[in-house]
C-alpha cells in the first residue's frame, strides 16, 4: 500500500511537472510571436501613444549635431485643454474692451504719430490664410502692450478678438495668482518662465497659435529696457525659435516706438497725459537666405537661432535710429509752429487794435520804439524822476501819436485815469510799498498835470 501511495504521488508531481512545462513553452512562444510589436499601439492608451509620437518625432526630427539645441515640433492641438470655452469666451469680451479704452487713451488722451502704418495693416488683414504672423518691437515700459498696438489698430479691428495678437509675459509678474493668471489669459497673454529656455511650455503655444494661422506678438530682448528706451539690446534665441520651429515660415514685422517712458516712467503706478509717442513700422524681415543657404543645412541649431534673432534685433536697432531722428524732428517741427502760430496771433491782435483808430504799420512801429525807449529809461531813474518828457513821448505829444488818435474814442479823463492806474502800478512794483491804501491816485495824478502835462495840452 505504501509503495502504491509513493507511485500515486510521483505520477501526480510528474504530470504537474509536465503541465507546467507545457505552460511555460506556450507562453513563451507567445512573447516571442508579439515581441516585434510590444510597443504596438493596440497595447497602449491614447495618452501614452501621443507621448510616443512625440518622442518619435523629436528622434527624427533633431539634428545631427553636438549642440543642445534641436527642433521641437508642435501640434495645432497643443493647448487644447488650456484654451477652453470660457476664456474664449471672456477673450472675446475682455479684449476688444480693453483694446478700444486703450486706443482711446492713447490717441483722445495723448498724441501717437505712426509712420509706415500700412505695412502692418497689409500683414495683419491682407496674408495669406493660415499664414502666421509674428510682430516685434522693443520694450520700453511695462504697458507697451496693449497701448501701442491697441493704437495702432482701428476699433473695427480691435473688435474681432479672434485674430488679434498673443503676446507672451513673465510667469512670475503676471501669473503670480489665480487672480492675475485668469486676467491676463482671458487677454491673450501665454506664460513664460524666466530661465526656463527655449523649450518650455509656454513657447511651445506659442508656435502651436503660429501653427493655426495666427499672430503672436513678442519684445525680443527679453525685459524692458534698462536706460529709458534710448537703446536696443540683442535679441535672444527665443524668436528665433518661434521663426524657425512653426510649421510655415511666418511674416516677421518690426516696428519700434518712443516716447512711452514720458507715458509710464518707471516707478509711475498710473500712465501720463499729453505725451508724444512716435511709431515707426519697418519691411517685413526675409529669411530666406539664411534657410535655403546650403550652409543651413549644416549648421547646428543653434547657430540658425543665433543668425535669425541677430537679424531681427539688427534690424530693430537700425529702425530705433530712424525714430529717434524723426521724434526729434517733429518737436522741432512742432515747436517752431508754435512760434509762427504765436506770430500769427499778435500780428491779427495788432491789425485788430491799430486798424479801426486809421494806423498803420510806420506808426505801429514808431510807437513800439517809443515803448521800448521809455521802458529803459524808466528802468534808469527812479519814479520821483520821471518827468513829462519821458510819458508824453508814449503818446501824448501833439505829432500824431497814438494818444492823439484815441482822444477822438475816449474821453479824456478816463483816458488820465487808465494811464495813471498803470503809473502808479510801475512805481509800487519799484518801491514795495507795504499798504496799497496809500496810493492816492487822483491826487497824484492831479499834482503830475498841474506841473506839467497841462502845458502841452494847451499849445495843442
Amino acid at each position: 500500500m505504501a509503495v502504491q501511495r509513493l507511485d500515486r504521488g510521483d505520477l501526480w508531481k510528474n504530470k504537474a511537472r509536465v503541465l507546467q512545462l507545457q505552460l511555460r513553452q506556450r507562453f513563451r512562444v507567445a512573447v516571442d510571436r508579439h515581441r516585434p510589436s510590444v510597443l504596438a499601439d493596440r497595447y497602449f492608451s491614447s495618452s501614452v501613444q501621443r507621448w510616443l509620437r512625440r518622442f518619435r518625432d523629436f528622434r527624427r526630427d533633431s539634428l545631427p549635431s553636438s549642440s543642445s539645441f534641436y527642433r521641437k515640433k508642435v501640434s495645432k492641438d497643443f493647448d487644447v485643454e488650456v484654451d477652453s470655452a470660457i476664456f474664449r469666451m471672456l477673450q472675446a469680451v475682455a479684449v476688444p474692451l480693453i483694446g478700444n479704452v486703450c486706443h482711446v487713451f492713447m490717441n483722445g488722451l495723448n498724441r501717437v504719430q505712426v509712420y509706415g502704418l500700412e505695412k502692418l495693416h497689409d500683414a495683419l488683414l491682407n496674408r495669406p490664410k493660415n499664414k502666421p504672423l509674428i510682430t516685434v518691437s522693443n520694450h520700453v515700459a511695462s504697458v507697451d502692450d496693449p497701448f501701442v498696438i491697441a493704437s495702432l489698430l482701428p476699433p473695427r479691428v480691435l473688435l474681432d478678438a479672434q485674430n488679434l495678437r498673443w503676446t507672451l509675459c513673465a510667469s512670475d509678474r503676471c501669473f503670480s495668482n489665480p487672480v492675475t493668471s485668469a486676467f491676463f489669459r482671458s487677454v491673450k497673454v501665454l506664460p513664460v518662465s524666466r530661465g526656463d529656455g527655449i523649450y518650455q511650455m509656454g513657447m511651445d503655444m506659442a508656435i502651436s497659435k503660429l501653427n493655426t494661422g495666427g499672430w503672436v506678438h513678442i519684445f525680443p530682448e527679453g525685459s524692458r529696457s534698462r536706460d529709458g528706451g534710448k537703446t536696443v539690446r540683442s535679441s535672444k534665441r527665443g524668436v528665433g525659435r518661434l521663426v524657425l520651429d512653426a510649421d510655415s515660415t511666418p511674416i516677421v514685422l518690426p516696428f519700434v516706438h518712443t516716447g512711452m517712458q514720458d507715458v509710464m516712467p518707471i516707478g509711475a503706478n498710473f500712465p501720463r497725459i499729453g505725451k508724444t509717442v512716435t511709431v515707426l513700422i519697418g519691411d517685413p524681415i526675409i529669411f530666406d537666405d539664411l534657410l535655403n543657404s546650403e550652409e543651413a543645412t549644416e549648421a547646428s541649431r543653434g547657430k540658425l537661432y543665433d543668425a535669425v534673432a541677430s537679424r531681427i534685433g539688427h534690424q530693430l536697432q537700425n529702425l530705433k535710429v530712424k525714430v529717434d531722428k524723426l521724434a526729434l524732428e517733429q518737436s522741432i517741427r512742432l515747436e517752431n509752429h508754435n512760434k509762427d502760430g504765436a506770430e500769427r496771433a499778435a500780428n491779427i491782435l495788432h491789425q485788430v487794435d491799430l486798424d479801426p483808430f486809421g494806423l498803420g504799420s510806420h506808426e505801429y512801429i514808431r510807437y513800439e520804439s517809443l515803448v521800448e525807449e521809455t521802458r529803459t529809461k524808466l528802468n534808469d531813474m527812479s519814479p520821483e524822476e520821471a518827468t513829462a518828457d519821458v510819458y508824453t513821448r508814449m503818446g501824448y505829444s501833439c505829432e500824431g501819436g497814438i494818444g492823439s488818435r484815441i482822444r477822438s474814442y475816449m474821453d479824456p479823463t478816463e483816458l488820465m485815469g487808465f494811464a495813471a492806474r498803470g503809473l502808479l502800478m510801475n512805481c509800487r512794483s519799484k518801491e514795495k510799498y507795504s499798504d496799497t491804501s496809500d496810493i492816492r491816485p487822483l491826487k497824484t495824478w492831479k499834482q503830475y498835470l498841474e506841473a506839467n502835462m497841462l502845458k502841452q495840452w494847451n499849445t495843442c
